[in-house]
């Protein structure tokens, strides 16, 4: 292609400006910006045709309609639109008009260019703006997941920001029972508190008025003050699986993350927001190792294949042995076994067989009948937990279960049996009635890689 001919015609076509000359021609001369590009090419046309050199026009240009030469301005807009929001990347994108892209178009055309030589209009322009833009804020272009996205409307003048979450990872104890992970709304009066009486609306008998099966959770323990340090506008919170609400989160805690939807301060001082969030949920909720992190966080945290270990106290009905019990055990360790959705959990879980695999399993029975043969049931957590579901007088035996086993797997069930739900079962092994009186969650794991990357972290 003699580059020099092409031109010619493009300054034949109309008054056009030097980026809108250069364009077509962008894949030419790496290191030249489009201006560059088309001023040489009107100067090497001046000189072929030992004619009179004239600047290129700004505001007539026939392409742009004078808009490659408000670069400037626009990046000054994007920099008052984004106001006091704190950011590290950006990306800009442009609404150009459609008159405009048929400019485009027809650059190419009068020419006999191919329709996608050189550089659009709309990329040049984003280009451009975001240059000037990053030389004003300091901030690195990111075309993936930018913590701020600027679009521009050419035909509006206006400017539309996005500001993208931004996310803290932890992990959490969970050291009160009855506790759930995320907000439990009740289901008598849908969260509402209330519900319709004789003399009107009252308050919703079920959870007192206050909208929640219980008073507070995992959720509302962490992510409002997490959202305050960020100064955003909603915190939604991830963790990597759940516990069940009457079971313990101990040991090494559950991975979890938090999303704040446009923060303005994306680099609170962790440590201190870590002091503060254990100073008030003391005694309910304990978390640590806050770090700042990325969108990428959140997807290893929600696909999670994670390994778990339980500590679980149990109560059997029967005088069973100790050798008996850790025959049962023994036959359990290293096994597979197939778990059909327990009835606990039939009404939000699909129905179907799983298997699961139990990686360890271990225990103890403890609190043998007395002497003069009556049972033991003065287990203060027991009576609490269970005097509405078990006859207390029945116990003959507790003990203690330690497991480690596959994700997914149903510990309760895998000690009680669910009726012959889950196969085999520490309770079908010995043929006899058990129960979990307290479960407690000791560790959350990876399968198989270490979940902790650093690549999934902020600096």
């Amino acid at each position: 292609m003699d580059v020099v001919a092409v031109a010619r015609d493009l300054l034949a076509s109309g008054p056009i400006c030097d980026p809108c000359l250069g364009r077509p021609f962008a894949d030419r001369s790496f290191g030249l910006s489009n201006e560059e590009r088309g001023r040489s090419l009107r100067t090497a046309v001046a000189l072929a045709d030992d004619a009179d050199f004239e600047s290129g026009p700004t505001e007539e240009c026939w392409v742009c309609e004078g808009q490659c030469s408000t670069h400037d301005e626009w990046a000054e807009r994007v920099v008052e639109a984004t106001g006091d929001a704190e950011f590290e990347t950006y990306q800009i994108g442009t609404r150009t008009p459609p008159l405009l892209e048929e400019n485009d178009r027809l650059l190419r055309e009068e020419a006999g260019l191919d329709p996608d030589a050189g550089e659009s209009f709309k990329s040049a322009f984003n280009r451009e703006v975001g240059k000037r833009f990053g030389q004003l804020t300091g901030a690195e272009v990111d075309f993936e997941r930018p913590d701020v996205l600027a679009l521009l409307n050419l035909e509006r003048g206006d400017v539309d920001v996005q500001i993208n979450p931004a996310f803290v990872y932890g992990r959490y104890r969970k050291v009160e029972r009855d506790v759930p992970q995320t907000e439990w709304p009740c289901r008598e009066c849908g969260g509402s508190g209330k519900q319709l009486g004789e003399d009107g609306e009252e308050d919703c008998e079920h959870c007192d008025g206050s909208g929640y099966m219980y008073p507070t959770s995992v959720e509302q323990s962490v992510a409002p003050l997490i959202d305050e340090a960020m100064d955003g506008e909603e915190a939604l919170f991830h963790g990597a699986g759940r516990e069940d609400v009457d079971a313990l989160m101990l040991g090494t805690g559950r991975p979890f993350v938090v999303e704040v939807k446009r923060p303005r301060n994306r680099s609170p001082d962790v440590e201190a927001l870590e002091v503060e969030t254990n100073e008030a949920a003391a005694g309910r909720v304990e978390v640590e190792g806050l770090r700042l992190a990325t969108y990428d966080m959140v997807e290893r945290v929600k696909e999670l294949d994670a390994s778990k270990r339980y500590r679980a106290s149990v109560a059997l009905f029967d005088d069973v042995d100790d050798g008996a019990f850790e025959d049962a055990l023994a036959e359990l360790d290293g096994t597979t076994v197939e778990q059909y959705t327990p009835e606990r959990v039939d009404h939000r879980r699909a129905s179907t067989t799983r298997t699961r695999t139990v990686y360890d399993i271990d225990g103890s029975l403890h609190d043998a009948p007395d002497s003069d043969g009556d049972a033991i049931h003065d287990d203060a957590e027991i009576a609490a937990r269970y005097e509405d579901e078990v006859d207390l007088e029945k116990i003959v035996r507790t003990g203690t279960v330690e497991i480690h086993g596959e994700g997914g797997l149903y510990v309760k069930e895998l000690i009680s049996g669910d009726e012959g739900r889950t196969e085999p079962s520490l309770a079908g092994l010995l043929g006899s009635e058990i129960v979990v009186t307290a479960l407690d969650v000791l560790a959350v794991e990876g399968e198989e890689e270490p979940f902790e990357d650093e690549e999934f972290f902020r600096d």
